[in-house]
């Protein structure tokens, strides 16, 4: 009977309606929707530690100043999305200052970096050993942990200066009781501003609201376009960096290679080739476009140029050659970012290569690396190549006439060149400034990214709420979601600790003096919502049904993010939005708990050599290739190499077949079954009658 109820329900099964999805997924903020400032943060910390800790120290006197690379210890308290975020920040000092970090091996002082309750930092080298420096709840925003390490390197809050009076007067009477020590004002025989203008941009000032009683400022800018400007917590200022890389004598950078906007005649000592058929030639604008460089974006008089390959004046196979000026790698893997135009015909490319000089071919090495094509387009589009480069090289640019007809050509802007990882994915938004100015606050006015894939080949993709929350409406909101793709048969669930990274990129063609603004969320396999389910277990589990512009059906997990990404304030005072269109960069990693910490070892996420068939994409996990095979609505491609090619309806086949092969053969168990229970029933029957008889 057991076995014919499995047969039924087996069958039954095949012609139920698929289980109800839940509601509409929820958004989380990680912050609670509140933009909170380090004081916000440290207002539950003990004000006699933060005032012995800010009062008995000074940035004056060598003897304060830390080695060029600090060692540092990332303590096991700290939560998994600032381990990550503190890697990040060390990226950033390494990009743009001659600051750098390595895991401690024994050094008599180092940076114990620990989850304490708040954000807080000693200020510059005690020479004490363990210097401890506690990133907290609510510490895992980049910008916080750069204040924090500046704070370690030797330097007070901006508003400390000496001659801060001439640029902001502080609200005594508005200040809580009790926080009047964190106003205090240092004379020039304790700090020394370096010879730097005030900087109310700094990320070393506090914001208006700091301390207050309250609801007016305690801080109040003497010129007032800047009451909207201090606080900021993005990333280092221009004279932030110049303090630094004064105060340790930092003539050049780590990271940071190359950047080239051709503003001037000598195009950044880039050469043309002898052995092309045509020359790039430096230009403002195109008839058929660019009509203005990236850079300036023609808002500046007798300035405002690029590079441009004529192809409507070649013929098919002609090529143009630009190459580098020779460059020395240490890392040995780079990004290469630049500005790309094609205002010429779909089949004209232009190709990226690299010139290697080694001992054993000293007259350099050609190494093809990607092409770039495409239908032209009216507007200047964001590209990213990896390189892993680890010899002497030059990058080159190669662009080529292809057949069709060509009224323009190729440009490009805006090189940039440093030994950094690419970020795995690029979110372009344009029309923006009519979303400023026509969408609605809250979920009327969301926008979705693309779908896209991490490393380990999760499935994700970000929400953008232009106008911001209904509770936020003068913020940008932008939350991350998981959602059901290709891989999830073969995936770990919860996903476990993957890192997903966002940021919105300030488009200054000098990667050094970009201030983007950036968000991580980490998945902890082990978070659960209120109904006491996985929040990052599987979307077709936890998620809801939504749809792709195309009509394909899928499902969105719930989001983790913020609806305090950005204010509409400083969204404008940047570079984020340029030539109407803003960049989202993303990327999702595996979180620190598996990174390496020492960055002479880290691994580029690509393969050198793609191994994948029928268009797989290789990355590199745990350093070995993997593939990432595409899929489309109801087929894809499986197995090592994207080999083989399975369908939506080879599978119902497969499991039709599968039941009613099921079904045959548990048929054939139970009449089986019953005819030998019949013949034993029989047989024992007749020996209880032969028993009688003997008896």
């Amino acid at each position: 009977v057991s076995c014919i109820s499995l047969c039924a329900f087996l069958i039954i099964s095949l012609f139920l309606p698929p289980p109800q999805p839940a509601p509409e997924t929820t958004e989380i903020d990680i912050d609670g929707g509140i933009d909170q400032d380090i004081f916000d943060i440290n207002e539950g910390v003990h004000t006699y530690f933060l005032s012995w800790m800010q009062e008995r120290n000074s940035i004056i006197g060598d003897n304060y100043r830390w080695p060029h690379v600090i060692p540092y210890v990332l303590e096991d308290s700290l939560e998994m999305n600032a381990k990550g975020l503190i890697l990040k920040a060390f990226e950033q000092y390494r990009l743009k200052t001659c600051i750098d970090f390595k895991p401690w091996k024994g050094e008599k002082n180092y940076i114990s970096v620990f989850k304490g309750s708040g954000c807080w930092s000693s200020v510059g080298n005690l020479h004490m050993g363990l210097q401890q420096l506690s990133i907290g709840p609510n510490c895992d925003r980049i910008g916080t942990i750069q204040h924090e390490f500046l704070h370690a390197l030797g330097f007070w809050h901006e508003q400390s200066r000496s001659d801060r009076d001439d640029y902001v007067t502080i609200m005594w009477d508005r200040i809580q009781s009790g926080k009047e020590h964190n106003f205090n004002k240092y004379d020039d025989k304790t700090s020394d501003f370096l010879n730097v203008p005030y900087d109310y941009n700094s990320v070393m000032h506090y914001s208006k609201t700091a301390f207050r009683n309250g609801t007016e400022p305690t801080i109040v800018t003497n010129i007032a376009d800047f009451m909207d400007v201090i606080g900021q917590r993005m990333d280092f200022s221009e004279y932030d960096l110049q303090k630094l890389n004064r105060l340790y004598n930092c003539s050049s950078s780590l990271s940071f290679m190359d950047t080239c906007s051709f503003e001037l005649e000598n195009i950044c000592g880039m050469i043309q080739s002898s052995a092309d058929n045509s020359d790039w030639q430096r230009l403002s604008q195109v008839p058929a476009g660019p009509n203005t460089d990236h850079t300036n974006m023609g808002e500046c008089k007798d300035s405002g140029y690029f590079m441009h390959f004529d192809t409507s004046a070649e013929r098919e196979g002609s090529t143009a050659v630009l190459e580098s000026r020779i460059l020395y790698p240490k890392r040995g893997f780079q990004c290469l970012q630049f500005y790309f135009y094609n205002s010429g015909h779909e089949r004209d490319r232009l190709e990226v290569w690299v010139r290697e000089y080694t001992a054993a071919n000293p007259n350099g090495t050609l190494r093809f690396i990607e092409d770039i094509r495409g239908s032209p387009e009216t507007y200047w589009q964001l590209h990213h190549v990896s390189l892993n480069i680890t010899s002497k090289f030059r990058v080159v640019f190669q662009g080529v006439r292809g057949s069709g007809l060509s009224k323009g050509g190729l440009s490009i802007d805006d090189i940039n060149l440093s030994e950094t990882q690419c970020p795995h994915h690029v979110w372009h938004i344009r029309n923006f400034t009519h979303l400023l100015n026509t969408s609605p606050a809250g979920t009327g006015g969301r926008i979705y990214s693309p779908p896209f894939y991490s490393s380990k080949g999760y499935a994700f993709q970000v929400s953008l709420y232009v106008n911001g929350t209904t509770d936020s409406p003068f913020n940008l909101g932008i939350y991350l979601s998981l959602i059901s793709g290709a891989n999830d048969d073969h995936l770990q669930w919860p996903c476990p600790w993957q890192q997903g990274t966002m940021i919105l990129l300030d488009q200054h063609p000098d990667i050094r003096q970009r201030m983007s603004n950036q968000r991580s969320v980490t998945t902890d396999p082990l978070k659960t919502d209120s109904s006491l389910r996985y929040f990052w277990d599987r979307p077709d589990k936890v998620g809801s049904v939504a749809t792709f512009p195309n009509g394909t059906k899928f499902m969105r997990g719930p989001g983790s993010g913020t609806s305090a990404f950005l204010t509409h304030e400083r969204l404008r005072r940047r570079n984020f939005i340029k030539e109407d269109g803003v960049y989202i960069l993303l990327t999702m990693e595996v979180g620190s708990i598996t990174q390496t910490e020492d960055p002479d070892v880290e691994v580029p996420a690509f393969c050198p050599d793609n191994p994948c068939e029928n268009d797989g994409v290789c990355v590199m996990v745990d350093r070995a290739p993997v593939c990432r095979c595409p899929a489309g609505d109801n087929w894809w491609y499986m197995g090592e190499k994207c080999e083989r090619k399975g369908s939506a309806r080879e599978n119902t086949v497969i499991v039709v077949s599968s039941t009613i092969a099921v079904f045959v053969v548990m048929l054939i168990v139970t009449i089986t079954t019953a005819v030998c229970l019949k013949k034993k029933h029989k047989q024992a029957r007749e020996n209880k009658e032969n028993l009688g008889l003997e008896k």
